[in-house]
């Protein structure tokens, strides 16, 4: 009869790498589907006026964003101080909001095209005159749904 060996040396077996790439794809789509970039850099200041009764829109991709303040410090040097007008990521006059909104409109999809809302997110330190332009220019391509972005306050802190 053989006499069986048990072989008790205490090494652990090598662990298996063959998973190694999946947890790493599966990282990799995670990061990917939770990452929501920026749409643009932005070059004025934006300090929103407060208000009390706020509404958050729901579908994102139904807005255009027209920005409006005092160019932030980097670019004081080159724009002066000033009110500015930012289109996506360079600054722009007032009459190529119209433009720019005509552009945004028409690389939407069909169905989005008449259902766009124009958000305008101004400084409160901005002056009424350069808002009542832009409005103006708005009315002149029939942007005529429009939305003020504010943040969530006592809307007499405006007031100082």
């Amino acid at each position: 009869m053989a006499k069986f060996k048990k072989n008790k040396s205490g090494d652990l077996p090598a662990i298996s790498t063959a998973s190694l790439p999946d947890i790493v794809f599966m990282l990799l789509f995670f990061f990917m589907v939770a990452t929501v970039m920026r749409d643009s850099t932005l070059m004025v200041q934006n300090t929103l006026p407060a208000a009390d009764q706020v509404q958050k829109l729901d579908k994102k991709d139904r807005v255009i964003y027209i920005y409006a303040g005092k160019p932030s410090s980097r670019y004081i040097d080159t724009y002066g101080s000033s009110a500015k007008i930012q289109l996506n990521d360079k600054f722009g006059t007032v009459e190529e909001v119209g433009a720019f909104v005509l552009a945004e409109r028409a690389a939407k999809r069909q169905e989005l095209q008449n259902v766009l809302t124009t958000a305008l997110k101004v400084d409160s330190d901005t002056k009424m005159g350069i808002i009542s332009d832009i409005k103006q220019e708005l009315r002149k391509v029939n942007a005529l749904k429009l939305n003020y972005t504010t943040r969530v306050g006592d809307y007499t802190q405006n007031f100082n």
